[in-house]
């Protein structure tokens, strides 16, 4: 039954007994039976009947079908190699079949079919062997071998059988054909003399003559062409010229040269006869091949069209729609081409013109593609810009955008890879950049401010009044200068575009590991694309060593960060300010454009000055603050607090942000951190103690000689000094401890450390010498003078005294001090002391306290002791001119001749008594007038001078008779009874002294008499004190008034 349907399928050229469709290649007509039908008339077509399987026979019967159920090759031509064979070694019916059983594609795969055939000249004896018996034993293979060969040697008898049938007929057709040959190349040529035989065995040969006939066939073969018949025997002799052109020889063309003219000019003349019609026939088929192909390949060309649209209008959506269909394009037509190449069958006319366009379009659209991915590309490096402020969503994904359409269309580089180095190549530009360039604009306006002319000791006073005022506005605008308060924002802005984290560098750098992460966890990629046919997603993984890479670069801007903080801080001012220079010399290196901070700074006119002119360099006088990058000249200490508190908290901020970033947690990086929050702190507080150093011995200009609004016994210094120092105390407080930026993240290192106690002693020994310098400052507000005998107040203030004019200053309500005067000066600092030593002072000393959680129990008594000593010093200063002047008026008027009365019982008391009473009457009116809570100690005081001179007056005489001891008795009890509010144990003392001393000068008749005359002594004495009550009625105490000021 296999060998009936192997025969059924050889006979009709199939591959399958059940077929589903028409072969092919039965549509394509045989040149053979053109022939046939070109032979038979054109009526037995009709006549003759033909089978249903006619076209299948056709093949079949064919006479070049050498051998039943060959094959037919791609160029349309058969050979011996069956479809199919029996098993070479008996052992199956159809090789074909146990291979299609194995899994092998032998029916489609021809060249591996024809290595298991042995009609094939690629028959493969160990692949046959190992494919069709893979499961042979021995003994199969063995009794197969048997089989094979007796196969062979009837194959072989069968040969040798036919061979010697037709043995007559092979030497017949071949010598026949000798025969023709050798009449056509002798044609034309002499015929040469027959030689006689002279050999008797010549004619014996003739039985081998088909031999020898057979033999000379193959002269024009052999390397010499000079056998019996060649063609070169007699080719020296010349031929007849009408023979000679169709001989078969060189000469001749082998028999074609008479013709060859002929037909060449037959050729011409065709040519231009038929050439144009046949061309533009031609012509007309191949435009219209073409043009059929171009419609065919209208989607092609639309393709390639719209891809240059959607590039043109940046409509990146439909760009990658139209470039996957391009490529789908593309893809058919190679799928095209290898298919043709794979089955080794010709392309057609119109499948070539497919390809050919498809190819060009392609070349076009990848041209236009990779330019379009090179802008891209320089898109994705100045994407950096775009990324400053990560609130602006819109701008934030813009790299995003681009990395997606890169990976849409496919690139060789990982897009996410380059944008990560472009961003960190920015940031590293960007920071190095823009510190260089705020150093500069500081130094260039720290020298101009260093050039300027210091402030005066008005706006100095001004300045440091400022904490006093209500309005918070208006306290930092009169901070300090308005030049040292551009300096400070330029230097806190030019810090804080570096270190802040919403919006300077250090926020860019956390924003740029923010997204690396995200990278690198893999988190982004998830709505990133994966390319055309998954090309890209092999760029949505970074290698480990990008991740090591991204991590040491974020750790490389943190510490380029973190170095050149410190170095502002640490170094001194720069010297080379030449980027600055308008226009660049040769020599300073641009500054990337991608690099550049604040595009408007280049633009503020204060920084804009050529090579020629450039700011003066900073004088070089000593001044504390020539060491200092950061330290405006001539700033004072509350604008320094104010401004290194908010710059130190946004550093300790920054420093706590570094620290919090994962890549960056190491031990080391933290002690660097630490080192750079302990350096900036240690600069900016010695810095502020040079400047309260300085401000401490310019408090003396805070006294503006008014009342203060609350208390009219004290000016506003105290106040003044109080808000002063209160201010100074609360910022250094924030500078060392910084305690807003102490709050550490969860899971970072604390790197704001407390103040080392050497720093803290620092700060409390410069509030201690503040003290004191002040103090010492309100005591020369106090006593200095000028060299003319002027007062400095009144110079200081813009009036002009004179011993005979005195000057007042207005409080503003409508009372006046009298500022040139030093008495005056010195009882309102007087009164200043008693307020700082009672309140201010230990206010201050507490405070500080507090703020430091330190006990300055030293300080404190140290303190006291000075205000003490400052308010003896004071004290004696005011009242020692008076109680000189006392004792002078009171020694005159007792040693005066007329002191003794002329009568035996006096009824006045001398003039010098009145003279000092008035005196103190004076006193009592100033101090009273102006500070009132020291009139009882200034009078009580100066009560006892008056006793003491009293004392030291009497002693100088030695004897006193009765009326003249009833003076003095007079004399000291009217000043005794007058000042008896103010009367002290001393002053008691001294009365009780001076009674002694007139008892020793007197006799005991005196005695006796004067105790006979005091009756009449105590009534004088009243009419005395009556008489004078208006006139020392300030010396009165009168407890209605005193109540009533005591409540007031």
């Amino acid at each position: 039954m296999a060998d009936y349907e192997r025969t059924i399928l050889n006979h009709y050229n199939l591959a399958t007994p059940y077929p589903t469709e028409w072969p092919t290649e039965k549509d394509e007509s045989d040149a053979s039976d053109e022939d046939v039908s070109l032979k038979l008339p054109s009526h037995a077509s009709f006549r003759r009947s033909k089978s249903r399987y006619s076209a299948l026979e056709g093949s079949a019967s064919d006479r070049r079908s050498l051998v039943p159920g060959s094959q037919k090759t791609q160029d349309g031509l058969e050979n011996l190699v069956q479809k199919d064979e029996a098993d070479s070694l008996g052992g199956n019916d159809s090789v074909v079949r146990v291979l299609r059983e194995r899994g092998l594609p032998v029916e489609e795969d021809q060249r591996l079919r024809n290595r298991f055939l042995l009609s094939s000249t690629t028959f493969s004896p160990t692949l046959y062997l190992s494919q069709v018996h893979s499961d042979a034993s021995t003994q199969s293979l063995l009794q197969g071998l048997d089989f094979l060969s007796r196969s062979i040697d009837q194959k072989s008898a069968s040969l040798k059988v036919l061979v010697e049938s037709n043995f007559e007929r092979f030497v017949r057709a071949k010598a026949t054909i000798d025969n023709v040959y050798t009449e056509m190349r002798n044609q034309g040529a002499e015929p040469e003399p027959e030689k006689p035989l002279t050999h008797s065995r010549h004619a014996s040969k003739n039985s081998a003559h088909y031999r020898n006939v057979s033999n000379s066939s193959t002269h024009y073969r052999s390397a010499s062409g000079q056998g019996p018949l060649s063609p070169g025997k007699g080719s020296n002799k010349p031929l007849p010229s009408d023979k000679k052109k169709n001989a078969l020889v060189k000469e001749s063309e082998y028999g074609v040269q008479g013709i060859k003219a002929p037909l060449i000019e037959a050729a011409v003349k065709a040519e231009e006869v038929w050439g144009p019609a046949l061309g533009g026939r031609e012509r007309e088929e191949n435009l219209k091949a073409v043009m059929s192909s171009v419609e065919r390949c209208q989607g092609v060309f639309a393709s390639g069209q719209a891809v240059s649209d959607c590039i043109k209008r940046s409509d990146y959506e439909n760009l990658v729609e139209e470039y996957s269909r391009t490529r789908k394009y593309a893809h058919e037509a190679r799928h095209i081409a290898d298919t043709s190449l794979r089955n080794q069958v010709p392309l057609s006319d119109a499948q070539v013109h497919q390809i050919v366009i498809t190819g060009r379009m392609c070349l076009d659209v990848e041209d236009e593609i990779d330019h379009f991915k090179r802008g891209v590309w320089r898109k994705l490096t100045n994407a950096q810009t775009h990324v400053t402020f990560p609130t602006d969503r819109n701008q934030q994904e813009e790299h995003m955008a681009l990395i997606s359409i890169l990976l849409e269309l496919g690139v060789d580089d990982n897009p996410i890879w380059f944008w990560l180095l472009s961003r960190y190549d920015y940031l590293k530009n960007k920071i190095n950049a823009t510190v260089e360039r705020s150093k500069v604009e500081i130094e260039v306006l720290r020298r101009r401010l260093a050039n300027a002319e210091k402030p005066s000791q008005r706006i100095i006073a001004l300045n440091l009044k400022s904490p006093a005022r209500q309005s918070p506005e208006d306290r930092l605008k009169h901070l300090d200068t308005a030049p040292v308060l551009e300096l400070w924002d330029l230097v806190y802005n030019s810090l804080n575009n570096i270190l802040s984290v919403p919006g300077g560098l250090l926020g860019e750098v956390a924003d740029f590991w923010d997204r690396a992460k995200a990278f690198i966890d893999g988190k982004v990629q998830k709505t990133l694309p994966i390319g055309i046919d998954g090309q890209s997603r092999q760029h949505h993984r970074l290698s480990n060593h990008n991740v090591r890479d991204i991590q040491n670069g974020v750790l490389e801007l943190i510490n380029l960060t973190r170095e050149h903080i410190f170095s502002f801080f640490a170094d001194p001012p720069i010297e080379d300010i030449s980027m600055l220079y308008s226009p660049l010399p040769p020599t300073t290196p641009s500054t990337p454009k991608s690099a550049v901070f604040a595009p408007r700074a280049h633009q503020d006119s204060r920084f804009k000055f050529d090579a020629q002119h450039p700011p003066p360099p900073s004088p070089k006088r000593g001044e504390p603050w020539e060491e200092f990058a950061f330290w405006p000249p001539y700033a004072n200490s509350l604008s320094g607090v104010h401004y290194l508190g908010k710059i130190l908290l946004l550093l300790g901020t920054a420093a706590t942000e570094m620290a919090s970033m994962q890549p960056v947690a190491s031990a080391s990086l933290h002690e660097k951190l630490r080192t750079l929050i302990g350096g900036a702190r240690e600069r900016s507080a010695r810095a502020v103690c040079t400047a309260w150093n300085t401000d401490a011995e310019s408090c003396k200009a805070l006294e503006d000689w008014t009342h203060a609004p609350d208390r009219r016994d004290i000016t506003r210094m105290p106040s003044h000094f109080t808000a002063f120092e209160t201010a100074v105390l609360s910022g250094m407080q924030k500078i060392l401890y910084m305690p807003d930026a102490a709050i550490t993240k969860s899971g970072s290192a604390n790197v704001v450390l407390p103040p080392p106690s050497k720093l803290l002693q620092v700060v409390r020994s410069q509030f201690v010498t503040s003290l004191y310098k002040a103090l010492s400052g309100m005591v020369e507000n106090a006593e200095k003078k000028t060299e003319t005998g002027g007062d400095v107040w009144a110079a200081n203030i813009g009036i002009t005294t004179d011993s005979r004019q005195r000057t007042a200053l207005n409080d503003g309500r409508g009372n006046t001090i009298n500022a040139s005067s030093r008495n005056i000066r010195m009882l309102l600092t007087l009164s200043n002391l008693k307020a700082l030593q009672a309140t201010v002072v230990p206010q201050l000393i507490g405070q500080f306290e507090t703020n430091f959680s330190v006990k300055l129990t030293d300080e404190s008594k140290t303190i006291r002791d000075v205000l003490a000593q400052i308010d003896t010093r004071l004290f004696q200063s005011y009242t020692n001119p008076t109680a000189t002047k006392l004792s002078s008026i009171i020694s005159a008027g007792i040693a005066s001749p007329d002191w003794a009365p002329s009568t035996n019982r006096p009824s006045e008391v001398r003039p010098y008594v009145y003279e000092s009473l008035l005196l103190l009457v004076f006193v009592h009116t100033e101090v009273s007038t102006t500070a009132s809570p020291l009139t009882h100690q200034i009078l009580s005081h100066l009560s006892e001078k008056i006793s003491v001179a009293l004392l030291e007056a009497f002693k100088l005489r030695t004897k006193y008779s009765l009326p003249a001891l009833m003076q003095a008795t007079l004399d000291v009890e009217f000043i005794a009874q007058t000042l008896s509010q103010y009367t002290t144990d001393l002053v008691s003392k001294a009365q009780s002294q001076i009674y002694l001393e007139l008892d020793r000068g007197t006799d005991n008749d005196a005695r006796e008499r004067l105790q006979s005359e005091l009756p009449q002594m105590k009534a004088i004495l009243k009419k005395l004190r009556e008489a004078t009550r208006s006139e020392f009625s300030c010396f009165k105490k009168i407890r209605a008034q005193k109540e009533r000021g005591e409540r007031a």
